[in-house]
């Protein structure tokens, strides 16, 4: 199955030592070594099947913060929820609400709207339970992607928002 349509991501990432890294405009940020998590929304044309592969590249020109941080991070999987409500920052509220999530660069994926930020560092590596518990859905409303496998290959949850 592949992922089509519009909707909400959340990126997970590991970054094995700490590094510091030119954000754009936000500038040089010293990321800890970790896990990291991105939200972000692909309601344009393309969806989510383009926006998510985009970030599986890593061999591109950087357009958006998250962008830069991925020249240096691992993108261990990746998260989806299929519907044409923007859920971006709402997933970003939630995820900021995880225990021991913090917050590596103020305004980071945030530029264009009122969040603190849409990246997250994690004290452990999280999995589609604990993000749909956080952004308040069923863990079969979010499809699963791992970037080991063929691009698109659906191993958990289902591609419906109802």
């Amino acid at each position: 199955m592949t992922i089509s349509g519009r909707g909400t991501y959340a990126l997970q990432m590991h970054l094995a030592a700490a590094q510091a890294v030119r954000i754009g405009a936000l500038g040089t940020v010293v990321f800890p070594a970790g896990y990291y998590l991105y939200v972000g929304s692909a309601l344009g044309p393309g969806g989510l099947a383009a926006r998510l592969a985009r970030h599986w590249q890593t061999a591109k020109k950087p357009h958006w913060h998250i962008d830069y941080l991925r020249e240096v991070c691992l993108l261990v999987c990746a998260w989806a929820r299929v519907g044409q409500t923007p859920r971006e920052c709402d997933w970003a509220l939630a995820v900021a609400d995880m225990s021991g999530a913090t917050i590596p660069a103020q305004r980071f994926g945030a530029s264009d709207c009122s969040c603190q930020s849409h990246l997250f560092r994690l004290p452990r590596r999280a999995d589609a339970v604990d993000l749909a518990a956080a952004v308040g859905c069923r863990p079969d409303l979010l499809v699963e992607l791992d970037g080991a496998l063929p691009w698109g290959r659906v191993f958990q949850g289902g591609p419906s928002e109802t």
